[in-house]
């Protein structure tokens, strides 16, 4: 693919101009600006989310010692067997939706559990 010079981008501007319209173009620029930096700000994040993830993942330690034992035990409601954790070669997208299938399914058995103690 060439590269584009002068002459070119000159042709591609002009053609914008009479498609869109002089008062229209600074508009469009604004919105494509924006839109830009909205997409910078959240990819970001997601960037750092990742990291903060990756840098504070630890195994999780049994803390049945450190609690004391209440005094009848209390039948806890039968939750969901965990699903595997994603297979390596899941994209990014569809990890994301099975972790998010997983939080649902905490969150709807935490709130079975809240409400029959």
């Amino acid at each position: 693919m060439p590269n584009l010079g002068v002459p070119e981008l000159l042709i591609i501007l002009l053609a914008l101009v009479l498609l869109f319209g002089a008062k229209k173009l600074p508009d469009m620029a604004r919105g494509i600006g924006r839109s830009l930096r909205i997409f910078k700000s959240e990819t970001a994040k997601l960037r750092d989310d990742d990291d903060d993830v990756q840098h504070t993942a630890q195994p999780v330690q049994p803390q049945a010692q450190a609690q004391p034992q209440p005094a009848q035990p209390q039948p806890l409601p039968a939750t969901p067997a965990a699903p595997p954790a994603p297979a390596p070669g899941l994209s990014a997208e569809e990890q994301a939706r099975q972790l998010e299938e997983q939080a649902a399914r905490l969150r709807a058995s935490a709130a079975q559990a809240d409400k029959h103690a």
